[in-house]
């Protein structure tokens, strides 16, 4: 990677785009298969863990509001969608898509030094942009979109780790 916005509108796009990829192929085979959508958004890996919804939610906003928080310095989770629906899932996944298609590379390589806060509640924890991102950021958008995967393998879609990476950037 040769600067800050490869690393970070780069990384967000394939994971963004693999996510694509999934619930596409996740919604043909559940149609297939007469499996109800409702379902699914509220499936849970476990009983501790949050369902479907939340997985698909956090990838966008780790994403979009990722890259926002670096312009406005300030980033807290996502607040939970009211009445999920697979519909509005998809439309979370494509709008995040779409403002991270549009970032400014001069405008995100600018931002790579300044200050990120992110706060929940009370609780509060300062990052420099950069560390944000690479440290906090995307590793919560791995760690979502890979819950987001396994719910759907665990609920029979045929899906491959191809399916997961979705387009690498390949030389060439």
């Amino acid at each position: 990677m040769s600067n800050f916005y490869d690393v970070s509108v780069g990384t967000y796009n394939q994971v963004l785009g693999g996510v694509q990829i999934v619930l596409s192929k996740a919604r043909e085979h559940f149609e297939g298969e007469g499996t109800d959508l409702a379902e699914i958004v509220q499936t849970q890996l476990h009983d501790d863990m949050l369902p479907f919804w939340f997985q698909i939610t956090s990838v966008a906003h780790h994403s979009k509001s990722g890259l926002d928080a670096l312009a406005t310095g300030q980033f807290s989770p996502p607040t939970r969608p009211e009445n999920p629906t697979w519909d509005s899932l998809v439309a979370l996944i494509d709008e995040a898509k779409g403002v991270v298609d549009a970032a400014d590379a001069e405008a995100i390589n600018a931002r790579e030094d300044g200050e990120v806060v992110f706060s929940r509640g009370d609780f509060s924890m300062a990052f420099k942009a950069s560390d944000f991102i690479l440290t906090f950021s995307l590793p919560n958008l791995y760690f979502h979109a890979t819950t987001t995967y396994d719910i759907l393998r665990m609920k029979g879609v045929p899906l491959g780790k191809m399916d997961f990476l979705g387009r690498m950037r390949t030389k060439g």
